[in-house]
């Protein structure tokens, strides 16, 4: 690893940096590295050491995004090596290895702050400006033309894959997200309806001022082509944290009716929604279910084991029996 940083450096021009190595998580697929010169933070060095992905993969995000920096999109842009590139492929210990190198997002997450808001400013705003950036996002997202392209929806959730992935004994599970899967494909794929997403949306991957309220989003790392509708999905099931302590459930349905209003007058202040599918929120609640689903088999199986039933029983129990948002309204 010290080689690798080392090569970083020269690649980069990152001589005289400091490194510090940001803690992992669980399902955590790379390796992060603050860059810092004189104790200030400037960029973030991804090191990406799993073999399940291709140097396409990789230069179809970092294009993306840089696409998205370019025109005014509220994102951390992929910073080019001296070369030149968004994606840099090392082989180091007979591992091929992928490096791309971030500008360190302004601000600071939610949680580092304890889940307070800048000081003198309503709630509100925050909801609003973090619709506002989600929208800048599929504004431009629309207007992008690749030159690599990333994954679509189908290519990863058929029942192919899933029902290699989840185990025979998960039965009922597995025929409740097929009947998912049967309906999404009925849903329409134009250019106002579906293309490339961040598909991971949430306030672990963006940064807030806490001086101007702005939000400043990266980890683009499972962008994919899908619908719009699951970025906004994803926003509302981050949301319920602000209402999951109210015993009422009719006082959490109005906390947010609020909270996804204002969330999506935001995001139309930057681009539109398709009414009939804004109407079809549960379905997409679903959908990020079956992706949550998904994500704990597949990281598991990269450590030959199977979830923890208490990671997946309320995610399954709800596509199981059709219970809608998530759960989160029953009493």
């Amino acid at each position: 690893m010290i080689r690798m940083l080392q090569t970083a450096k020269d690649l980069y021009a990152l001589e005289g940096y400091a490194f510090k190595q940001a803690p992992g998580h669980e399902g955590g697929r790379n390796q992060i590295w603050i860059c810092c010169l004189n104790g200030e933070k400037r960029f973030v060095l991804r090191v990406s050491v799993l073999s399940d992905r291709v140097e396409e993969d990789y230069l179809a995000e970092t294009e993306f995004v840089h696409d998205l920096a370019r025109n005014g999109a509220p994102v951390a842009d992929v910073i080019p090596s001296v070369r030149g590139k968004l994606v840099e492929r090392v082989e180091e210990e007979e591992k091929t290895i992928f490096i791309s190198l971030f500008a360190y997002a302004k601000g600071m997450l939610m949680v580092d702050n304890g889940y307070r808001y800048r000081e003198g400013a309503p709630l509100e705003e925050y909801f609003y400006n973090t619709g506002k950036a989600l929208g800048a996002i599929h504004r431009l997202s629309r207007q992008y033309r690749p030159v690599h392209r990333r994954p679509a929806f189908f290519d990863q959730y058929n029942m192919a894959s899933i029902g290699r992935l989840i185990p025979d004994g998960y039965a009922e599970l597995k025929q409740a997200i097929a009947r998912r899967l049967e309906t999404y494909r009925t849903l329409p794929t134009d250019e106002a309806a579906y293309g490339l997403i961040h598909f991971d949306f949430c306030d672990g991957n963006y940064h807030v001022d806490m001086n101007t309220g702005e939000i400043t989003v990266f980890d683009f790392d499972n962008c994919i082509y899908c619908w719009y509708m699951f970025d906004l999905a994803h926003v509302w099931t981050h949301g319920v944290g602000w209402y999951r302590h109210l015993a009422d459930p009719k006082k959490r349905m109005e906390g947010m009716r609020h909270y996804f209003d204002t969330v999506l007058e935001g995001y139309r202040s930057e681009t539109e929604v398709p009414d009939e599918l804004l109407k079809q929120l549960p379905l997409f609640i679903d959908m990020t279910i079956i992706e949550n689903v998904v994500d704990e088999f597949a990281c598991s199986a990269r450590e030959g084991e199977l979830p923890d039933d208490e990671d997946i029983e309320d995610l399954a129990e709800c596509l199981i029996h059709d219970i809608p948002y998530a759960g989160f309204f029953e009493a």
